[in-house]
């Protein structure tokens, strides 16, 4: 339970720091190329694995990695548009209520346990995720939808794979290993595509964007660490993990949202985050 507790407190934090990014005007790209520099360091200094970089290629994860190190970086791109475009309670609401995704193919895959109200509860969850993000003024543009049906879907891949990966070819002593090895694919991705960047757009590196990188690392390598962690508790199902931890991360996130942010809520928003909260939980009863 503590593992579960600690990757809701460091995966809430996520959606502050990309919030902040916005106010500061932090090269959002720059930052997370250093972030999962950083994340790699402190994957590989916790492993003791500098010394074996070079088996990574030997490892029966090492195609997993590198799929999930190409969808990190794309998709916490998408994460940090969706929390300044759309404020960081509809990022968190579109991140977290993709545990439909892992938990429909934690059905097919592992055979877990499929129930009324677990049907119940999915269907609440998809319908949560377009009320919640909906804006008044977004009306008859869709673009304010974009970004958090792509974080939504993104995100559930990604649940979805590492599961798969973490329950197939990751034993528990390679945890620390794999992923510094999931943050060093997402930045080998990351630095082709910043290095794509500045050769169109001729932008140059800045030091606050670096410093902000460092500080996004640190809770990011974590958050990742302390899922797997807790998915390797076998008194839980993978689909009742996600949904405890995803509906803890989104209360917080709409609070901080909300008391910090200064976020508005029309009706429909609030009807949305009610109903995130309510499929989550019925998910998790079932």
């Amino acid at each position: 339970m503590m593992y579960l507790l600690l990757s809701v407190v460091f995966s809430t934090s996520l959606f502050v720091i990309f919030k902040y990014f916005d106010l500061y005007k932090v090269n959002t790209l720059q930052a997370i190329v250093v972030n999962y520099m950083v994340a790699f360091v402190l994957g590989m200094f916790s492993a003791n694995a500098f010394g074996s970089i070079t088996e990574v290629t030997n490892q029966l994860w090492f195609y997993g990695a590198m799929f999930l190190g190409l969808l990190f970086v794309t998709i916490f791109l998408v994460m940090a548009i969706t929390a300044q475009k759309n404020g960081v309670s509809v990022a968190s609401i579109a991140g977290k209520m993709s545990v439909v995704v892992p938990i429909v193919f934690g059905i097919i895959l592992y055979n877990e346990s499929v129930t009324f109200l677990k049907i119940i509860g999915i269907g609440i969850a998809l319908v949560a995720v377009y009320m919640s993000s909906v804006k008044e003024e977004s009306k008859g543009d869709n673009q304010g939808l974009l970004y958090p049906v792509l974080l939504f879907l993104g995100s559930g891949v990604i649940d979805t794979t590492l599961k798969y990966v973490e329950t197939n070819f990751v034993s528990e002593n390679d945890v620390d290993f794999f992923s510094g090895s999931l943050f060093g694919f997402a930045a080998f991705f990351g630095v082709l595509i910043l290095l794509v960047k500045q050769i169109i757009t001729k932008e140059k590196l800045e030091l606050k964007s670096l410093l902000a990188g460092i500080v996004l690392g640190i809770p990011n390598y974590y958050s990742i660490v302390f899922l797997i962690k807790a998915l390797q508790n076998d008194n839980f199902e993978s689909s009742t993990l996600f949904t405890v931890n995803n509906v803890g991360i989104v209360i917080v996130s709409t609070l901080v949202g909300f008391l910090v942010f200064k976020e508005n809520f029309s009706i429909k928003n609030k009807i949305g985050v009610a109903l995130a909260i309510s499929g989550i939980i019925l998910v998790t009863i079932a």
